[in-house]
């Protein structure tokens, strides 16, 4: 057997389990149906290794068994998805931290740089007076999420 034949057997023949490497595409839609996000748009797969911590355990245990080819589509409760809303999340900053280049506007996501020098985006909520309410939660927090996948490849991780 050639090493291109039987790479294409090994594919065909793995099964996604506690740490699988996938390349995989995805669409992520609201209750309501709206498309909130996908990996088709700029034909990007995202790739992921089972069990490194980045997933929730959930969303995890529905590509279990999964292989190459195979095409899925499940939905997951808010708390199983991307978590719920954490108040504690949810500051209220001085207007005077905004400049002109990132203007507090409502509903503008932003990067934040952290001590460590690692950014976070926060989502401004409001903005009344002297006082801007900037969001970490994840965006898709508190939503109900329905997950199309398509498995591109599965191999060990490295």
């Amino acid at each position: 057997m050639t090493d291109v034949a039987q790479f294409v057997s090994e594919q065909s023949l793995a099964v996604i389990g506690t740490g699988s490497e996938v390349v995989l595409h995805f669409d992520l839609k609201l209750a309501d149906g709206s498309a909130a996000d996908s990996t088709r748009v700029n034909n990007k797969p995202a790739k992921l290794v089972i069990g490194d911590g980045n997933l929730t355990p959930s969303f995890e245990a529905c590509l279990l068994g999964l292989k190459c080819g195979d095409k899925k589509s499940f939905t997951l409760e808010a708390i199983d998805a991307f978590g719920m809303p954490n108040p504690d999340n949810i500051y209220h900053m001085d207007r005077s931290k905004f400049g002109a280049e990132t203007p507090a506007d409502e509903g503008m996501i932003i990067a934040f740089t952290q001590p460590d020098g690692s950014e976070l985006p926060g989502i401004i909520r409001a903005v009344a007076g002297d006082s801007v309410t900037v969001d970490f939660n994840h965006p898709l927090a508190g939503q109900k999420i329905t997950f199309d996948v398509e498995i591109l490849s599965v191999g060990l991780s490295s």
